[in-house]
């Protein structure tokens, strides 16, 4: 995988796989620790912990398309290469939260993508799943919560046009309002 924001997806995806009605992603970049963090958190059913270990082995998975599972594995080495980690913390009926952390500065730091993207196509392709994205850059901080959409539309899907559009537009303003420092939570 090219950019971070493609390791959300597949970890995301994972989530909704598990069965997950609440996906909460963390984008967390500290200057002044030159570190990112990125968390992904469900409500799945969770893991054991053999499970656990299992998924960082790229030949492990429990998807029976392919022989393979690298989405956990990539996004570990792409931790580790910028000299951060990644940990895995699952209650079997729980849920899961993956954490990855990466040197924010470090050269060998792949790009964050596309991520506003990302979270747009996740909540237009899962519109039953409540999803609560927060992405922060030092003590700034914006956040997109489902939940309050639902509370604000009713009947009417996360997935309608004008819906996703208006989604992708809040997601890219709030991001672009908080990469130029502008302060609070837009």
């Amino acid at each position: 995988m090219q950019e971070l924001s493609l390791n959300v997806l597949d970890i995301a995806q994972n989530s909704v796989r598990a069965g997950a009605d609440l996906i909460t992603i963390l984008v967390a970049e500290e200057p002044e620790q030159d570190r990112m963090t990125i968390t992904i958190g469900d409500n799945g059913c969770g893991m054991s912990p053999r499970q656990v270990e299992q998924v960082q082995d790229p030949f492990y998975t429990t998807r029976t398309t392919r022989r393979v599972g690298l989405g956990v594995p990539f996004f570990k080495m792409a931790a580790e290469m910028s000299g951060g980690s990644l940990s895995i913390q699952s209650r079997e009926g729980e849920g899961t939260v993956v954490t990855a952390t990466f040197g924010l500065g470090n050269i060998d730091r792949m790009p964050l993508g596309d991520i506003s993207g990302t979270v747009a196509a996740l909540i237009q392709c899962n519109p039953s799943i409540d999803f609560v994205y927060t992405r922060r850059v030092g003590d700034r901080s914006m956040t997109l919560d489902t939940r309050e959409f639902r509370r604000i539309l009713g009947d009417i899907p996360l997935n309608a046009p004008e819906v996703s559009v208006f989604i992708r537009e809040y997601l890219e303003e709030n991001t672009a309002g908080l990469l130029e420092g502008e302060p609070g939570n837009p």
